[in-house]
């Protein structure tokens, strides 16, 4: 064989045998990145009060509470343009909503982003949104439930975010939501955050450390197939649900296992799942049990009583920070690591 042909051989071997694990290894290191981390809130920040999704009719006191709270901790408040205006469904246009959220993500002086409520919407401002000038300054973005479309949108792109409460979730009263107001501000500040679960018998013990993802499971469902569908390879998921049937909960969750989710994930905590409808055909067992049974064939830890979700207990969550989670029946706990 000639010199030239020789070299075109190894060449050739090289390619076919020698890229492939370089592939498997990048898909490995996709799996396990750390997410980047925004910087924590100290005294003198500004948090931007925006309106990506539902209507705020009605809701102006709310609003006043939350901007009275931020001023409590020493923080700064500015308020979208937009975030009062009603387009039937919504906090204004997707042009509108888009434009507040577009503006708090390119301005340097903002330092988070607070939702100010849920509802339906953030999906459709997705697709519209630039996230150059955020890459160089990146910020916390702050909700749940509907806001589970822009958490992902962020895990895709490599970014922590906090699920927490919204303006909103605000009252006269804050006793209902003491801990809910606490965590938040924890997470906020960069302080250190964990938990302790009440037990369930339904609870699948062990231990495992994983970066946590997840939100409300309406919303991840309908990302499926996406380009903001989450990597929930040795994952931690967490979900949370309002207003549906059983059967509806089961039919997600069946989406997420035939789209993979399950397959590498390193363990589930189950939120609230709160104002499970009924329906006049009797599902025949509790929503822990329509858990268990689904992902009976996996052998990853899962914890009930993840006091997170649509109730007045609300607790603030780091999506994308690994978590030292460890279930057992009589408790589960549940850290956060710190960066």
């Amino acid at each position: 064989m000639s010199r030239n042909l020789l070299i075109i051989a190894l060449c050739c071997v090289a390619f076919f045998f020698g890229k492939i694990p370089l592939q498997a290894q990048d898909n490995q290191t996709k799996h396990t990145k750390t997410l980047i981390q925004p910087h924590y809130l100290q005294a003198g920040d500004t948090v931007a009060i925006v309106a990506p999704s539902g209507i705020l009719k009605n809701r102006t006191q709310e609003i006043e509470q939350a901007k009275a709270l931020l001023t409590s901790w020493g923080l700064h408040y500015v308020v979208g343009k937009h975030v009062f205006n009603q387009n039937h469904h919504f906090a204004g246009t997707d042009a509108e909503r888009c434009e507040d959220f577009q503006k708090a993500l390119d301005d340097p002086t903002i330092s988070a982003i607070w939702c100010a409520r849920g509802g339906y919407g953030s999906v459709r401002i997705l697709d519209k949104l630039d996230y150059t000038k955020f890459k160089k300054k990146p910020k916390w973005v702050i909700g749940y439930s509907d806001i589970t479309a822009i958490h992902n949108q962020l895990h895709t792109l490599g970014f922590e975010s906090l699920h927490a409460m919204m303006c909103t979730s605000m009252e006269n009263d804050t006793t209902p939501i003491k801990e809910t107001i606490a965590t938040f501000k924890t997470a906020l500040f960069g302080e250190p955050l964990s938990y302790t679960l009440e037990g369930s018998n339904y609870n699948k013990p062990g231990t495992v450390s994983a970066p946590l993802v997840g939100g409300n499971l309406s919303i991840l469902a309908s990302m499926l197939g996406s380009k903001t569908s989450i990597n929930t390879s040795d994952k931690i998921l967490f979900i949370e649900e309002i207003g549906e049937y059983r059967y509806s909960i089961d039919r997600m969750l069946q989406s997420l296992k035939r789209a993979g989710y399950f397959d590498n994930c390193k363990g589930v905590v189950v939120g609230d799942i709160s104002k499970v409808r009924k329906n006049t055909t009797y599902w025949g067992s509790s929503t822990e049990q329509l858990i268990i049974d689904m992902l009976a064939e996996y052998d990853f830890p899962i914890a009930f009583n993840m006091p997170a979700g649509h109730e007045k207990d609300n607790r603030a969550l780091i999506l994308g920070r690994t978590v030292d989670l460890t279930v057992g029946k009589d408790k589960s706990t549940f850290v956060f690591e710190n960066n």
